[in-house]
């Protein structure tokens, strides 16, 4: 029985794997479609640590994801990129999908892990500084995946640690790699919008459910989608704070030319939306909040017809299950496809190309 649905499933969309979700599953193979992956550009992160998404320009991100489609469609698992190589997912902080997307990356190109899955399995349990902890670090992998409840936390880690280092979200700060996978997934839901010049009528209306200047999720994406700046006609921020952005990203934002505004209710700008990025939590002073039902979406809710809805997870009730069956719902694609980006940039980051079988298609290696 079991196996007939899934065959059922796999006739009604056959560009879906059958095993995944409800929802919308763009083909990947539509982001690199008559294009070809530059080796040579991604060879810039070649030793790097992946901090921030001030380090990226549009043409790496596009690299990484149009990687990220090669690894999705094509085996390259069989010729072990990351054999020999040891990981450090060292997770201060609770995670689940980052966590495991991270180590299901490795673990698929056949590196090796050593996780740290809570803060108090450490030293700093009894006082031992971050540090020092780096040090230490040196002489036990290859690369470091890092999340902490302070902000400042990879900077303590950076003082001493000489490997390679991953921001998998610090406190309040950044999130670089979710913002990647984001973006991910809207190009291969809309590929057009990698391209430098776009029709007035095919740029997006782009909406933000949160609160940039201290969610480090929508912050990565905001900064992230000011590179796309090309592709999108208008920003709506929506958030229960007056100054939802902060000095800094407002001066971004300024200095892009995108039209943007700032609501209190998703209702009142839903309906022109094409773009909806939603989050569960807001940070508040030194608290975090759930948001109410002027941030939150369902089947019923005045969405346009071909609008898509992402959210990095966990959610609680601002997003309700009822979109998950329906071809609004990106954010299944989005979190399965967050594998692919951390191999393109583990791969990357330690000079692994010469794994890759050479008559790979659409590689152009030096």
């Amino acid at each position: 029985m079991v196996t007939d649905k899934i065959k059922r499933k796999a006739a009604a969309n056959p560009e879906k794997p059958p095993l995944y979700s409800e929802g919308l599953y763009p083909n990947p193979k539509k982001l690199i479609a008559q294009d070809t992956i530059d080796i040579n550009k991604l060879k810039g992160l070649v030793g790097k640590s992946i901090l921030s998404i001030d380090q990226f320009d549009k043409d790496m991100v596009l690299e990484i994801c149009k990687f990220a489609a090669l690894l999705e469609t094509t085996t390259i698992a069989e010729s072990h990129p990351l054999d020999g190589k040891i990981i450090i997912t060292a997770f201060f902080e609770p995670s689940t999908r980052t966590r495991l997307s991270f180590e299901s990356a490795v673990l698929r190109l056949d590196g090796k892990i050593i996780s740290i899955p809570e803060g108090q399995a450490t030293g700093v349990a009894k006082g031992e500084s971050l540090s020092d902890i780096g040090e230490m670090f040196n002489a036990y992998g290859d690369l470091v995946v890092v999340r902490h409840t302070e902000t400042t936390a990879v900077d303590e880690l950076l003082h001493n640690l000489r490997l390679p280092l991953i921001n998998a979200g610090n406190g309040s700060g950044e999130h670089p790699t979710q913002a990647m996978a984001d973006w991910f997934a809207i190009l291969k839901w809309k590929p057009r919008l990698k391209q430098d010049v776009i029709a007035p009528e095919d740029r997006i209306h782009l909406g933000i459910l949160g609160t940039p200047g201290s969610m480090r999720a929508v912050n990565s994406f905001l900064r992230l989608s000011l590179l796309f700046k090309a592709g999108i006609r208008r920003i709506s921020i929506v958030s229960d704070l007056a100054d939802p952005l902060g000095p800094e990203l407002e001066e971004s934002l300024n200095r892009s030319g995108i039209r943007y505004d700032i609501t209190n209710d998703i209702n009142t700008v839903l309906s022109d939306m094409d773009v909806v990025y939603m989050n569960s939590i807001a940070f508040l002073g030194d608290s975090y909040k759930t948001l109410d039902s002027r941030f939150k979406l369902d089947a019923g809710s005045n969405l346009k017809e071909d609008a898509v809805v992402l959210h990095p997870l966990a959610r609680l009730d601002e997003l309700d299950p009822t979109l998950d069956g329906t071809h609004h719902n990106l954010y299944f694609t989005q979190a399965h496809g967050a594998v692919f980006i951390r191999q393109a940039l583990l791969i990357s980051v330690l000079n692994r190309f010469d794994r890759i079988p050479p008559a790979t298609p659409g590689i152009v290696k030096s």
